[in-house]
């Protein structure tokens, strides 16, 4: 992970492109003392380096650095390097992920619209990095992508980024012909979903015990948490749409049947990211591995989420999910689901199974001409919005 120091990030010297010009100045620390640093450029952005002159910086210096106004441009330059491996492009684009959601999180700071402004321009050129890494990539090898992936101490990141990747895959798959920028406003909702739990405890959000009613009603209220600090704090990030950014955070925990929180909104009336947000969080909860649950295998999450279509989950996106999980075969052998009121963002000592209520038919499921509930208007995101 790039350790930060006075708006700098360290980089690996293996990471910057041999003979093209790098969009990006290198620093090193020249102090001495070990409390204090200064930084000091020693190559300017837009020159060509040479493989003879990297190597010298190896032997001279013991580390290099790129001032954080320059991250993005780093990160671009990054997706560019073939001879680097998708899983170590993830690892770093994660770390930068990781950075932007703990300066929201960061109770030492105080925060305002300045800061959450660039904390989401920094969220946003991050997902755009992410989405140039995995755009072409199925949910399938994306889990095993995730599963190379280290994880932070502090579940909330690992999940927001995890949901983020799995939110691309989907909205991909679910509108194949979609614009970049549409594709990067379904994986930065999916990072920015749980932003009102800013204001809550972490001790309640860091949980892995069953919740008391009252800490569950406390953790019911980040989506208007969430909804309220992008309304009082009104950001201006070119590229970002922040009416669709606040019905992802204000609807991911609707159901399909209307039984959700916080509005009881109900099938299209939900946000379609907000609807694949649902799905990409409840995936990664139970498939992503942690010290707090053994993890559910994909073929057994995947039958424990279609005792939840129609009801939690939307049928048409979740079928389409579940198409992008390849060489998937499903016995039914797992004979339990999981209660509505099932909350993703939360890790979990143990998953509350419970034995399955009888199954019924969505009218119209898989039936194009008879679909109810069809949104005419699927795959599209539209640009007005609440």
């Amino acid at each position: 992970m790039a350790k930060m120091g006075n708006n700098f990030f360290s980089i690996s010297f293996d990471l910057i492109g041999i003979d093209r010009a790098i969009p990006y100045d290198l620093y090193v620390n020249s102090s001495t003392n070990e409390n204090k640093e200064k930084y000091v450029r020693i190559y300017p952005k837009n020159e060509s380096i040479s493989f003879e002159e990297l190597k010298v910086f190896k032997k001279k210096y013991f580390q290099l650095y790129v001032h954080e106004s320059q991250r993005s441009a780093y990160l671009k330059s990054l997706i560019n390097l073939s001879t680097i491996p998708d899983s170590q492009k993830s690892e770093i684009i994660k770390d930068s992920a990781i950075h932007y959601l703990d300066k929201l999180f960061d109770t030492d700071k105080e925060f305002s619209t300045e800061m959450l402004s660039d904390t989401i321009l920094g969220c946003k050129a991050t997902v755009e990095s992410m989405v140039d890494v995995i755009k072409d990539y199925d949910v399938s090898k994306l889990q095993s992508l995730i599963a190379t992936l280290s994880f932070h101490d502090f579940y909330t990141y690992d999940h927001s980024i995890n949901v983020s990747m799995y939110c691309i895959a989907l909205y991909s798959a679910a509108r194949p012909n979609a614009p970049k920028e549409e594709i990067v406003l379904a994986g930065l909702g999916g990072l920015l979903h749980d932003i009102g739990k800013v204001k809550i405890s972490t001790d309640i959000i860091n949980n892995p015990d069953k919740l008391t009613e009252e800490q569950f009603e406390i953790i019911k209220k980040h989506p208007d948490f969430g909804l309220n600090l992008l309304i009082e704090n009104p950001c201006q990030c070119e590229g970002v749409d922040f009416g669709i950014i606040k019905r992802i955070v204000h609807e991911h925990h609707e159901n399909f049947n209307g039984t959700g929180y916080p509005s009881k909104l109900a099938a299209v009336d939900i946000h379609i990211l907000a609807r694949v947000t649902a799905i990409a969080d409840f995936f990664d909860a139970i498939t992503t591995k942690r010290s707090y649950h053994d993890i559910l295998s994909t073929e057994d999450a995947i039958a424990v989420m279609s005792k939840s279509v129609g009801k939690k989950l939307d049928p048409q996106l979740f079928e389409i999910f579940t198409k992008s999980v390849k060489q998937l075969v499903l016995t039914g052998k797992v004979n339990k689901e999981l209660p509505e009121d099932f909350d993703p963002c939360q890790p979990q000592n143990v998953l509350p199974f419970r034995p399955p209520t009888p199954s019924y038919k969505i009218e119209g499921f898989g039936d194009k001409d008879k679909d109810k509930d069809k949104d005419k208007n699927f795959g599209k995101i539209k640009k007005k919005v609440g």
